[in-house]
């Protein structure tokens, strides 16, 4: 695995988007990629992800695209295809480009489960950073204080550390369809952390319409796992 910048902005704030319960991340990140003023300054090259990309307006989306907007000084890390046996590698690549950067703070948009199901999505925070306590529990429903967190995230908060701070946004997924409103909330939490003055109504009727397109991507991608599991698998 390699991390390719062509810019290196100085102590960002890193938002990763991991395709996780209900797609809310992926949903969350490529919102905000496209809703605020950001370039491409990278990728994270993994030679043996799926031999297959997604085009949006026209244009090629990387499976791991790195993009930067100056405003807020933001990097995202922005997963649209993925195995599901990277997530070692790519938390040990999102490190990496920390440390390139100084970065300030990771912060990761996740979906869970509920098991108490609601009209509103509710949200929970995870952070090793004390300072951001007070103000995360006065935007959330709560601090995460039982669970299981699989996945990237979950591989994000154990390597967190003093130089690097790991928060963890959750807001509950229904289902594990693409859930715009989770993503919704976790972006509403997300503004109000860090102050930036997003309007999050257009989300939805834009979401409805990446939703399609991501639902699409990863049957197309589950297809092409299991062929070439036979093709390996075929002896003669």
């Amino acid at each position: 695995m390699n991390v390719i910048l062509t810019k290196k902005p100085k102590n960002p704030i890193i938002i990763e988007g991991f395709p996780g319960f209900g797609l809310v991340s992926t949903i969350a990140t490529e919102f905000l990629i496209d809703h605020l003023k950001t370039e491409k300054i990278g990728r994270v090259w993994i030679p043996h992800l799926p031999p297959m990309i997604a085009v949006h307006e026209g244009k090629v989306v990387e499976p791991i695209g790195i993009f930067y907007n100056k405003k807020y000084n933001l990097v995202f890390v922005h997963v649209v295809s993925a195995k599901r046996d990277i997530e070692w590698e790519l938390a040990n690549a999102i490190f990496d480009i920390a440390k390139q950067l100084k970065a300030k703070e990771i912060i990761s948009l996740e979906g869970i489960g509920s098991l108490k199901p609601s009209g509103k999505s509710r949200s929970f925070y995870f952070t090793t950073k004390k300072e951001s306590v007070a103000k995360l529990d006065k935007i959330t429903t709560a601090p995460l204080k039982e669970g299981i967190i699989m996945g990237l995230t979950g591989i994000l908060m154990l390597k967190a550390s003093k130089e690097t701070p790991v928060t963890a946004l959750f807001a509950e997924a229904h289902s594990d369809i693409p859930d715009s409103k989770a993503a919704a909330t976790v972006i509403d939490v997300l503004n109000n952390y860090l102050n930036l003055k997003i309007d999050v109504r257009p989300l939805i009727k834009q979401a409805e319409k990446f939703e399609a397109k991501l639902k699409q991507l990863f049957e197309q991608t589950a297809r092409m796992t299991q062929e070439q599991k036979k093709k390996l698998t075929y002896v003669g």
